[in-house]
């Protein structure tokens, strides 16, 4: 491994750090519901991926089925729990912001940590170590905005998109899936 390539490495894990940090400050009391903070966040994601090297991303047919058919994995238990219990549903005016939002974030993560973070873990560690690492560091980047009781199953989701990654060999599946479950999410919780 080069030089060049762990500091990329280092580099867009101190940067995902900062980028958490600096989503928290801004969010303050709202936290995740704040959609400058959400927002501010996904740009220095996508900046911090285009410095490390960015791959560029496959759009394709197969891309788009890998992506959907894990989102429809991700949903298949709370959509489960959703038919037996009443659930709790925001206001339906809200939801196109929020879309947004939701949205130009899941898809920052991915290009950030599926992209570059990805890639020079896999070329200096192999395949199973950056599906490791990217997925703590998934599961990590959502602790300080929604608490530590989200550590396990977002680490699970970071192991699921990360095998999506590896199957499908590119950014493009873990990031349409990682955006159909969050926008599913919305009527799901």
């Amino acid at each position: 491994m080069t030089f060049g390539v762990r500091v990329q490495l280092l580099g867009g894990l101190v940067g995902l750090g900062l980028a958490v940090a600096l989503r928290v400050s801004i969010a303050g009391p709202a936290g995740a519901g704040s959609p400058v903070a959400g927002v501010v966040f996904g740009a220095a994601l996508i900046l911090l991926a285009l410095v490390c090297g960015l791959p560029r991303p496959e759009l394709s047919w197969r891309q788009l089925a890998w992506g959907a058919g894990l989102a429809a994995v991700l949903c298949a238990v709370p959509l489960a729990r959703r038919w037996t219990e009443a659930g709790v549903t925001e206001p339906a005016g809200a939801l196109p912001l929020w879309a947004a939002v939701v949205s130009f974030v899941a898809v920052a993560e991915e290009l950030l940590l599926r992209g570059p973070l990805f890639e020079r873990a896999r070329e200096r560690y192999g395949s199973i170590v950056a599906v490791a690492a990217t997925s703590v560091a998934f599961a990590l980047l959502h602790v300080p905005v929604y608490g530590w009781h989200v550590l396990p199953l977002d680490l699970a989701v970071g192991v699921c998109l990360g095998g999506v990654r590896l199957l499908a060999g590119s950014v493009t599946a873990p990031a349409v899936a990682h955006t159909l479950a969050d926008l599913a999410g919305w009527w799901l919780r």
